[in-house]
Protein backbone atom coordinates (compact mmCIF):
# COMPACT_ATOMS: atom_id res chain seq x y z
CA UNK A 1 0.00 0.00 0.00
CA UNK A 2 1.19 3.94 -0.72
CA UNK A 3 2.39 5.50 2.44
CA UNK A 4 3.16 9.12 2.85
CA UNK A 5 6.06 10.45 4.99
CA UNK A 6 4.50 12.28 7.97
CA UNK A 7 5.92 14.02 10.88
CA UNK A 8 4.67 16.59 13.73
CA UNK A 9 7.16 18.41 15.51
CA UNK A 10 6.95 21.18 18.41
CA UNK A 11 9.06 23.62 19.57
CA UNK A 12 10.28 21.30 22.07
CA UNK A 13 10.47 17.93 20.15
CA UNK A 14 9.31 15.75 17.13
CA UNK A 15 5.74 14.30 18.71
CA UNK A 16 5.82 11.58 16.16
CA UNK A 17 7.50 10.75 12.75
CA UNK A 18 6.29 7.50 10.40
CA UNK A 19 5.45 6.25 6.94
CA UNK A 20 1.45 6.64 7.17
CA UNK A 21 -1.40 5.73 5.05
CA UNK A 22 -3.21 8.82 5.79
CA UNK A 23 -3.48 11.84 8.37
CA UNK A 24 -6.88 14.11 9.28
CA UNK A 25 -6.27 17.63 9.87
CA UNK A 26 -8.40 20.40 12.03
CA UNK A 27 -7.33 23.23 9.82
CA UNK A 28 -9.14 26.73 9.52
CA UNK A 29 -11.11 26.33 6.97
CA UNK A 30 -11.91 22.52 8.38
CA UNK A 31 -10.74 19.27 8.67
CA UNK A 32 -8.88 17.69 5.72
CA UNK A 33 -7.64 14.03 4.95
CA UNK A 34 -4.48 14.00 3.26
CA UNK A 35 -3.32 10.94 1.18
CA UNK A 36 -0.28 9.44 -0.88
CA UNK A 37 0.71 12.01 -3.79
CA UNK A 38 -1.87 14.31 -2.12
CA UNK A 39 -1.35 17.85 -4.14
CA UNK A 40 1.12 20.73 -2.46
CA UNK A 41 -0.45 22.39 0.44
CA UNK A 42 0.05 25.07 3.10
CA UNK A 43 -2.42 25.63 5.40
CA UNK A 44 -2.93 26.58 9.08
CA UNK A 45 -3.56 24.00 11.65
CA UNK A 46 -5.94 24.77 14.55
CA UNK A 47 -6.81 23.45 18.10
CA UNK A 48 -8.08 19.65 17.70
CA UNK A 49 -7.47 16.25 17.14
CA UNK A 50 -5.36 15.09 14.70
CA UNK A 51 -5.80 11.32 13.23
CA UNK A 52 -3.06 8.93 12.03
CA UNK A 53 -3.37 6.11 10.27
CA UNK A 54 -0.36 4.02 10.10
CA UNK A 55 0.87 0.37 10.21
CA UNK A 56 -0.31 0.30 14.21
CA UNK A 57 -3.87 1.06 13.22
CA UNK A 58 -4.81 4.59 14.43
CA UNK A 59 -2.94 7.33 16.41
CA UNK A 60 -4.45 10.46 17.78
CA UNK A 61 -2.86 13.81 18.54
CA UNK A 62 -4.15 16.86 20.36
CA UNK A 63 -3.04 19.70 18.55
CA UNK A 64 -3.03 23.45 19.63
CA UNK A 65 -2.30 24.85 16.06
CA UNK A 66 0.38 25.50 13.98
CA UNK A 67 1.53 24.93 10.18
CA UNK A 68 1.01 22.16 7.86
CA UNK A 69 2.69 21.90 4.97
CA UNK A 70 2.40 18.74 2.16
CA UNK A 71 5.49 18.56 -0.15
CA UNK A 72 5.14 17.32 -3.39
CA UNK A 73 7.97 14.55 -2.56
CA UNK A 74 4.89 12.91 -0.82
CA UNK A 75 5.64 14.01 2.70
CA UNK A 76 4.06 15.91 5.37
CA UNK A 77 5.59 18.29 7.92
CA UNK A 78 3.54 20.06 10.66
CA UNK A 79 4.79 22.67 13.00
CA UNK A 80 2.82 22.58 15.89
CA UNK A 81 2.41 24.85 18.60
CA UNK A 82 1.68 22.25 20.86
CA UNK A 83 0.61 18.55 20.09
CA UNK A 84 0.79 15.35 22.76
CA UNK A 85 -0.48 12.14 22.29
CA UNK A 86 -3.88 11.06 23.29
CA UNK A 87 -2.47 8.30 25.65
CA UNK A 88 -0.09 10.88 27.10
CA UNK A 89 -2.79 13.19 28.55
CA UNK A 90 -2.47 13.99 31.46
CA UNK A 91 -6.60 14.57 31.53
CA UNK A 92 -5.96 15.56 35.66
CA UNK A 93 -3.31 17.97 34.99
CA UNK A 94 -5.07 19.82 31.48
CA UNK A 95 -8.37 20.34 33.66
CA UNK A 96 -6.30 22.34 36.27
CA UNK A 97 -4.68 24.05 34.23
CA UNK A 98 -7.86 25.29 32.12
CA UNK A 99 -9.50 26.28 35.25
CA UNK A 100 -6.29 28.14 36.81
CA UNK A 101 -6.86 30.11 33.29
CA UNK A 102 -9.93 30.77 33.52
CA UNK A 103 -9.66 32.01 37.14
CA UNK A 104 -6.85 34.38 35.88
CA UNK A 105 -9.30 35.17 33.45
CA UNK A 106 -12.10 36.30 35.57
CA UNK A 107 -9.68 37.73 38.07
CA UNK A 108 -8.54 40.24 34.81
CA UNK A 109 -12.06 41.63 34.91
CA UNK A 110 -11.53 44.21 31.96
CA UNK A 111 -7.50 44.97 33.18
CA UNK A 112 -6.22 46.83 30.36
CA UNK A 113 -2.58 44.77 31.39
CA UNK A 114 -4.04 41.42 30.98
CA UNK A 115 -3.32 39.43 27.53
CA UNK A 116 -6.77 38.30 27.24
CA UNK A 117 -6.31 36.50 23.92
CA UNK A 118 -3.02 34.64 25.31
CA UNK A 119 -5.19 33.36 28.56
CA UNK A 120 -8.12 32.31 25.87
CA UNK A 121 -5.88 30.34 23.90
CA UNK A 122 -4.71 28.52 27.19
CA UNK A 123 -8.46 27.63 27.99
CA UNK A 124 -8.47 26.87 24.43
CA UNK A 125 -5.45 24.32 24.66
CA UNK A 126 -6.78 22.85 27.71
CA UNK A 127 -10.38 21.98 26.83
CA UNK A 128 -9.13 20.44 23.64
CA UNK A 129 -6.67 17.97 25.56
CA UNK A 130 -9.00 17.38 28.22
CA UNK A 131 -11.46 16.34 25.41
CA UNK A 132 -9.10 13.96 24.08
CA UNK A 133 -7.75 13.11 26.84
CA UNK A 134 -10.94 11.37 28.31
CA UNK A 135 -12.04 10.15 25.45
CA UNK A 136 -9.01 7.80 24.50
CA UNK A 137 -8.77 7.27 27.66
CA UNK A 138 -7.38 3.81 28.45
CA UNK A 139 -9.45 2.15 31.33
CA UNK A 140 -7.70 -0.77 33.16
CA UNK A 141 -10.26 -2.62 35.04
CA UNK A 142 -8.84 -5.50 36.75
CA UNK A 143 -11.47 -8.18 37.42
CA UNK A 144 -12.62 -8.88 40.50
Amino acid sequence: MNTIHFKIATPEKVVYENDIFQVSIPTTTGEITILPHHSSLVSIAQAGELRIKDDNGEQVIAIAGGFLEVRPNNEIIILADNAERAEHIDVERAETARKRAEEQMAAANGREDVDYAKLQAVIDREMNRVRIGKKYRKINVKPE
